[in-house]
């Protein structure tokens, strides 16, 4: 089969020939269909997880990936032959991920069936970028009328996370160009501010100056992130996708949150669908590329919504 893979940590990305795999009991093998393009594709092909978990080279890269269930192992009973699904392909050992014609996974983990309304390359983009925000706005507990700053609002997870805060009732501030501005506003944002033209933080100080409830931040390092810190209320909460979170300097300052990564479970990955289903959720989907094209899409800068590789 068509596989997308790396040789080594750090290695070049590229297509090779790589086995079908064959489900064992209890899993599920999926022909992919599309699978959804991530920032962590990249960490891994880096050896992010080296150390934590078992990886298996070539490593065959992908997370996020959707398509039709083509055989299930002995003793499958929730997925069936023909049934279309989507779900994260990063189980132990790390490296039989989505970009390949073919994926297996244990039916225990996050695995899904995708609404008869939802697209699979819609299904596909959903569930790293989609899981992290809808985890960032649980944690978050956001009231309505919150004032909510969303950094980095343009990406995936971003993107995601402007309309799922302004579904929780928050006044949603994104940062973004000028240009995204008019997509800003049709997610959900109240309003944009172009990071571009000054500091962030001035300009934030300067239009909101008793402050904002709830900081998302999904790029700013350490300590970018925390001068923007200061922005947030006393009681206020501030969450980090990238680690960038002094926690104990937040517990100081009487401000709550942490550094968030999404486990993508099952559960939150079917309340997304469904909303994207009702039509509540847009999937920001920037570009749909074949699968022979991965190599110059993983880990590329300056996305705008979801990349998503066709099969």
């Amino acid at each position: 089969m068509r596989a997308i893979v790396v040789r080594q940590f750090s290695g070049p990305v590229e297509a090779a020939e790589m086995p079908t795999p064959e489900p064992g009991a209890g899993a599920v093998r999926v022909r992919i269909e599309a699978a959804g393009v991530n920032p962590f594709d990249q960490k891994i092909a880096t050896g992010y997880l080296e150390g934590t978990l078992p990886h298996d080279f070539p490593l065959i890269l992908g997370v996020d990936g959707a398509g039709t269930v083509d055989t299930v192992g002995p003793g499958v009973t929730h997925f069936a032959a023909g049934d279309r699904v989507v779900g994260r392909f990063l189980v132990p050992p790390v490296g039989h991920g989505s970009f390949a014609d073919y994926a297996v996974l244990p039916e225990t983990a996050t695995l899904v069936h995708i609404p008869d309304r939802v697209t699979t390359i819609a299904a596909a983009a959903l569930p790293t970028a989609g899981g992290t925000a809808q985890d960032l706005v649980d944690a978050a507990k956001i009231q309505p009328g919150q004032k909510v700053l969303i950094v980095g609002a343009t990406g995936g997870v971003g993107s995601f996370l402007v309309q799922l805060a302004n579904i929780a009732g928050g006044h949603v501030i994104a940062t973004a160009r000028a240009g995204d501005a008019d997509r800003m506003a049709r997610l959900g944002a109240v309003e944009t501010i172009d990071y571009s033209r000054a500091p962030l933080a001035d300009s934030v100080h300067f239009l909101h100056p008793d402050g904002v409830d709830v900081l998302f931040d999904v790029v700013s390092p350490p300590e970018v992130l925390a001068e923007l810190t200061a922005l947030v209320r006393h009681g206020g909460s501030v969450h980090s996708t990238i680690g960038s979170v002094d926690e104990r300097m937040l517990r100081h300052r009487g401000l709550r949150g942490g550094n968030i990564e999404s486990g993508g479970a099952a559960p939150e990955l079917a309340r997304l669908l469904n909303r994207v289903a009702e039509g509540d959720v847009v999937v920001p989907i920037e570009a749909t590329v074949p699968l022979e094209r991965a190599p110059s899409v993983i880990g590329a800068p300056g996305a705008r919504g979801k990349t998503v590789l066709t099969l």
